[in-house]
């Protein structure tokens, strides 16, 4: 459940953390833009304009640690999901300014999916709590997958590197990786006192209600209620799942003929091979089996415009 109540700008401590390799659009030219909305109106503001390589999170840490009470995250999905686990359970709160691919997480929130449409918030700023999830320590915004997206991932920084960050590219590097997949997943999961096991290709967690529906997947409902998402493809091997990969894409996936869903606040999953290539949010790492995923409502405090009931229209 979210709980709403009016941000005053003014006795605000800004911290604006920028992921300069994020998006298309440079990160010197949204930090203008940003001065520009909060010189003079907050109580104090400082840049940290990250390159290639730097800590994120210990960034965002430090500047919570330092008094900051509203932190500015420009960046994709992956800088989003990094500053809002250093600003969870602190009593800060969290400034989303998209500057990804897909940015996700601040269509979620009604904010648009471009840094100029996210900056309004600060028109008339309004603090909503926001429910997160959370693996093994790791803090998720959108989703957590195992099996064939983090092989996407892979292939999509190569193929950005070649040809250049968009949507059709990143689309163009699953099809790729997909149809190259060879190992299924073998997965157990323990929810809502139950034991189920498969075998597939993919498998991700969703805590974006706002990513199921672009995606034409069900699931969605389920997250408003703060339960997680979990959809396993029934397919296990590349042919199958590209032609799934395929309906979805045109809008014709079906939960029954393409994916198993379950929903709980919390579960349990074991993987073999144990040791296992996880995605979360864009980003990707080796993680060790088992893992324990849940819920943390309302743990994240995020800065919205005044009335804004969530979900981007576009």
């Amino acid at each position: 459940m979210t709980t709403s109540r009016p941000f005053d700008l003014g006795q605000a401590r800004a911290c604006v953390i920028v992921n300069m390799g994020s998006g298309r659009k440079t990160g010197d030219s949204v930090a203008a833009e940003i001065r520009a909305r909060l010189q003079g109106r907050v109580a104090g503001l400082v840049f940290h304009q990250l390159e290639k390589g730097a800590d994120l999170s210990e960034t965002a840490q430090n500047a919570v640690a330092e008094g900051h009470d509203l932190i500015v995250a420009v960046g994709g999905d992956g800088t989003q999901a990094g500053v809002a686990g250093a600003v969870v359970g602190t009593g800060a709160v969290m400034v989303v300014v998209p500057c990804g691919t897909f940015n996700y997480f601040a269509r979620d929130l009604g904010l648009g999916q471009t840094p100029e449409e996210a900056l309004r918030v600060f028109d008339a700023p309004t603090v909503r709590t926001v429910d997160v999830g959370e693996m093994n320590g790791v803090l998720f915004l959108n989703n957590v997958s195992f099996g064939a997206y983090p092989e996407i991932l892979k292939r999509r920084e190569s193929i950005y590197r070649r040809w250049g960050r968009s949507r059709l590219a990143a689309y163009w590097s699953a099809l790729v990786a997909m149809w190259n997949l060879r190992h299924p997943l073998h997965l157990t999961v323990r929810a809502n006192g139950e034991e189920r096991r498969f075998t597939t290709a993919l498998a991700f967690i969703a805590k974006s209600a706002y990513q199921l529906e672009a995606f034409g997947l069900d699931g969605a409902e389920d997250i408003r209620q703060g339960r997680l998402a979990l959809l396993v493809a029934r397919a296990r091997r590349p042919g199958p799942l590209v032609r799934s990969a395929l309906r979805l894409a045109f809008g014709k996936s079906a939960r029954y003929q393409d994916f198993d869903l379950i929903s709980a606040p919390e579960m349990h999953l074991q993987t073999v091979p144990q040791h296992e290539y996880v995605a979360h949010d864009g980003e990707k790492m080796w993680m060790d089996s088992p893992f324990h995923v849940r819920v943390l409502p309302g743990a994240l405090s995020v800065l919205v415009p005044e009335g804004s009931g969530g979900r981007d229209a576009a």
